[in-house]
C-alpha cells in the first residue's frame, strides 16, 4: 500500500451562491437557495424558466472567449492556485496535471452554432465552435493558463463526471504518475436546447413564481431535479510536498469508490452505489464517516435509491450520521455537482457547522435518515463522504478528512504519527 497522502491546498467555486468562500458559506450557512429566474438568455418558450445561475457579479473577472463552462473552470482554478500557492508550489510542469470532470462540455456554444443553423437559416458557424465546445476544453485552458504539463484529460460520465475526476487525480498521485494536479469539475447547461430536452424527461422541478422552493431533497412533496451551473477546483498535492513548502492543508483525500450499476440508463441501483460508498471507506472504516453529502437530486427515485444504499452499508448506524444535499442550495450543476459539493461541504465543515438540506418540510417515510432538515447545525466530521451518481449507471463517491478536525482521527497503521500531527501543525487550525 503507497504510504503517499494526497491533500487538498487550494479550492475555488463559482456556483449560484456566488463566487469563493465567502458567498458559499453565508448561504450555506443561512440556508439560503440561489436557485431564480434564468436572466442569461430569453425563457420565454420553456416551461421551465428558473435555474441555478451564476450571479453576473460573480463572473466579472471572467476571461473573454470560450465556452461558459470553460470560463466558469478558469474562475474556480485561478482562485484555487491562488490559495494553494501554486508559483512555489516547486514541482516540475511536467510532474503537474490537469483533471476535469464535465458532464456536458461547451453546450452553450452548441446551443448557440444550432440555433444559428437550423433557426436563423446562416451557413456559417464561428470557427472557434469546434474547440469551444469539446469536452477537453476546461481541462486544456487550465492546464495552459497554468503551465501543468503532466498528466491532463478530461473525464465524462455524466452527474458523477468531476467526483470521478477527483478520485482519479487521486489515484494518479498515489501511483507517481503525477506529483501535483488540478482537479474539479465544470458544467453550465442552462441553454434553450438542454432545459428543453430535459423537460422531456419529465423530471425538472418547476415552480417559476417560488424558484428558491423548487428544489425539495427527500421530501414528500419533490418534484424532481432543478438545472445549475457552476465550476470547482482543487489544488492536490502529496502531503510531503505541502509539509516541505510550509503550505496550510485544507483536508485529505481518504478514499474513493467508482462502480457501474451496469442496469438502466436512468432508473438507479441502490446495490451500485452501495458497492461506491464501501469501496470508499475501505481504508478508514464505517464509523469513521460522520458527515455525508449526499447526491440528493430531488428525483423520486434518487433519494429514496441512495437513502436505501446508506442503510445497506452503514446498517444500524445510518440513522445516525447527518445527511445533507446541499443541491437544494445551489441546485443541480450536473457533471460539476461532485466538485461543488465537496467544496462546500469541505468550507462548511472546517468553519464548524454542517450545511442543511432546505425545503424539506414533508418527511418521506420512504427517506428516513438524519437530513439535517432546512437550518445549518453546529458541528464538525472528521471524515465525510461525498456521492455522486450518473446517467448510465455511474458511481463515484470520495472519502474525505477535514483539516479542522484532523486530531480526532487515530493515526492510521500506514502513516507515520509525526505525519499524523504535522497536518495540524501545517494547518493551524483554520481555514
Amino acid at each position: 500500500m503507497s504510504t503517499t497522502r494526497v491533500v487538498i491546498t487550494g479550492l475555488g467555486i463559482v456556483s449560484p451562491l456566488g463566487r469563493g468562500a465567502p458567498a458559499t458559506l453565508q448561504a450555506l450557512r443561512e440556508g439560503r437557495s440561489g436557485v431564480r429566474l434564468i436572466t442569461s438568455f430569453d425563457t420565454s418558450e420553456l416551461t421551465c424558466r428558473m435555474g441555478g445561475e451564476v450571479p453576473a457579479e460573480a463572473l466579472a473577472d471572467a476571461p473573454r472567449g470560450q465556452d461558459r463552462f470553460t470560463r466558469l473552470a478558469l474562475l474556480a482554478a485561478a482562485d484555487a492556485t491562488s490559495q494553494a500557492n501554486y508559483g512555489a508550489l516547486g514541482l516540475a510542469p511536467e510532474r503537474v496535471g490537469s483533471l476535469i470532470g464535465t458532464g456536458l462540455g461547451g453546450c452553450e456554444t452548441l446551443d448557440s452554432s444550432y440555433r444559428r443553423i437550423y433557426k436563423d437559416g446562416s451557413t456559417r458557424v464561428p470557427p472557434a465552435t469546434i474547440a469551444w465546445s469539446m469536452y477537453n476544453a476546461a481541462s486544456s485552458a487550465i492546464a495552459t493558463a497554468h503551465q501543468a504539463r503532466g498528466l491532463s484529460y478530461s473525464v465524462v460520465s455524466a452527474c458523477a463526471s468531476s467526483a470521478h475526476a477527483i478520485g482519479l487525480a487521486y489515484q494518479a498521485i498515489l501511483s507517481g504518475q503525477a506529483d501535483a494536479m488540478l482537479t474539479g469539475g465544470a458544467d453550465a447547461p442552462l441553454t434553450f436546447g438542454i432545459i428543453r430536452a430535459w423537460e422531456s424527461m419529465r423530471v425538472l422541478a418547476v415552480n417559476n413564481e417560488h424558484p428558491q422552493e423548487a428544489c425539495r431533497p427527500f421530501s414528500a412533496d419533490r418534484r424532481g431535479l432543478v438545472l445549475a451551473e457552476g465550476a470547482a477546483v482543487f489544488v492536490l498535492e502529496s502531503f510531503e510536498n505541502a509539509r516541505r513548502r510550509g503550505q496550510p492543508i485544507l483536508g485529505e483525500i481518504v478514499g474513493f469508490g467508482a462502480t457501474s450499476d451496469a442496469g438502466h440508463v436512468t432508473d438507479p441501483s441502490a446495490g451500485g452505489a452501495a458497492r461506491a460508498i464501501a469501496m470508499a471507506i475501505s481504508r478508514v472504516g464505517a464509523n469513521a464517516i460522520e458527515y455525508i453529502n449526499a447526491h440528493g437530486t430531488a428525483t423520486q427515485a434518487n433519494d429514496v435509491t441512495e437513502t436505501a444504499a446508506i442503510r445497506k452499508v452503514f446498517g444500524d448506524r445510518a440513522g445516525e450520521i447527518p445527511v445533507s444535499s446541499t443541491k437544494s442550495m445551489h441546485g443541480h450543476a450536473m457533471g460539476a455537482s461532485g466538485a461543488i459539493e465537496i467544496a462546500a461541504s469541505l468550507l462548511a465543515l472546517n468553519e464548524g457547522f454542517i450545511p442543511p438540506t432546505i425545503n424539506l418540510r414533508t418527511p418521506d417515510p420512504a427517506c428516513n435518515l438524519d437530513y439535517v432538515p432546512n437550518v445549518a447545525r453546529a458541528g464538525h466530521a472528521a471524515v465525510f463522504l461525498s456521492n455522486s451518481f450518473g446517467f448510465g449507471g455511474m458511481n463515484a463517491v470520495v472519502a474525505i478528512r477535514t483539516a479542522v478536525a484532523a486530531n480526532l482521527l487515530p493515526t492510521q497503521p500506514d502513516i507515520e504519527p509525526q505525519i499524523q500531527t504535522d497536518i495540524i501543525r501545517i494547518h493551524g487550525g483554520g481555514i
